[in-house]
């Protein structure tokens, strides 16, 4: 399968880049830099260099600012949006222009969409939430639905926060315990839902080859987990000293909007979808997963 990625040098991309390249599968990625491309890998810094005439068996669309990066000033907010829709609309152009368009194409969002929802359990089907990550969750998803066409099946994959050890939250998250200091943003009564970086990528994979399935999917672990709970899972693999409980009010004060639509938001998000296509998550359970990322230093 010949593959056109956006995101394909990120956290999940270059993850889901080197299972794929295991499969037999080709790649090409688009990237604002400059890089070598190999036999299985080609670079291009411009859609414009892909031949109309090119077959392109699937389109995976990751690209986007990191939202957990900074305080979410407008001019960020800007990024973020341009960041997703931007490069959305182009490769609405580029399908446009293929004389055959992809059989699938995955793009990503986030489970930002549904809000903050306290205990609800959220599924597929349950609403968006009003906040800034949701309308720009639902604008991404909305927008890149213009992709589909008869010969093309879409599938929006709302990311939950994906827990590896070459990047992405867990690293953050467990810092603090490899100094002996066990941190808590908040009550740790708010839910987060949580999938293991290898059960996105084999989701990817699963939704690229079930070739019946379309629409939307929750990729997140069957089993989110409050705060104070993560915390006590990290402290078992890094035991600490002493705890410290951030309160709201402060992480609020530090990182405004960002702190408190990502790290004290309640989402306690379910995998419906994904779990009743087939798909078996290698990593349900939390033990399990900080087991295999987390090792002390």
């Amino acid at each position: 399968m010949h593959i056109l990625m956006t995101g394909g040098t990120g956290f999940i991309g270059r993850a889901f880049v080197k299972h794929a390249i295991k499969e037999g599968h080709t790649i090409t990625i688009l990237s604002r830099e400059k890089r070598d491309s190999s036999d299985s890998i080609e670079f291009v810094r411009n859609l414009d260099e892909i031949d109309s005439k090119c077959q392109i068996d699937a389109i995976i669309n990751l690209a986007g600012a990191p939202l957990g990066e900074k305080r979410w000033s407008e001019s960020y907010k800007n990024e973020l949006t341009e960041s997703r829709l931007g490069i959305t609309e182009i490769l609405i152009k580029f399908c446009k222009r293929l004389s055959k368009r992809p059989a699938v194409i995955l793009s990503a969002s986030a489970i930002g969409y549904y809000g903050s929802r306290g205990d609800d359990v959220l599924t597929e089907v349950s609403s968006a939430g009003t906040n800034f990550s949701s309308k720009l969750c639902r604008d991404w998803e909305a927008l890149s639905s213009q992709m589909l066409s008869p010969d093309t099946r879409l599938c929006s994959l709302r990311f939950g926060v994906v827990f590896g050890r070459s990047g992405g939250a867990l690293r953050q998250l467990s810092q603090s315990f490899r100094f002996k200091v066990g941190t808590q943003i908040g009550t740790g009564n708010q839910w987060m839902s949580w999938v293991h970086l290898e059960d996105a990528v084999r989701a990817m994979i699963f939704l690229l080859n079930q070739k019946h399935l379309t629409g939307v999917f929750n990729v997140t672990s069957p089993n989110p987990v409050k705060v104070s709970e993560l915390g006590a899972a990290i402290a078992r693999r890094l035991p600490v000293y002493f705890h410290l409980r951030i309160p709201e009010k402060l992480i609020e004060g530090m990182l405004g909007e960002m702190a408190t639509e990502l790290l004290l938001a309640s989402q306690r998000v379910i995998p419906d979808a994904l779990s009743k296509a087939g798909f078996d998550f290698t990593y349900p359970e939390l033990d399990a997963a900080l087991k295999r990322e987390l090792v002390e230093s």
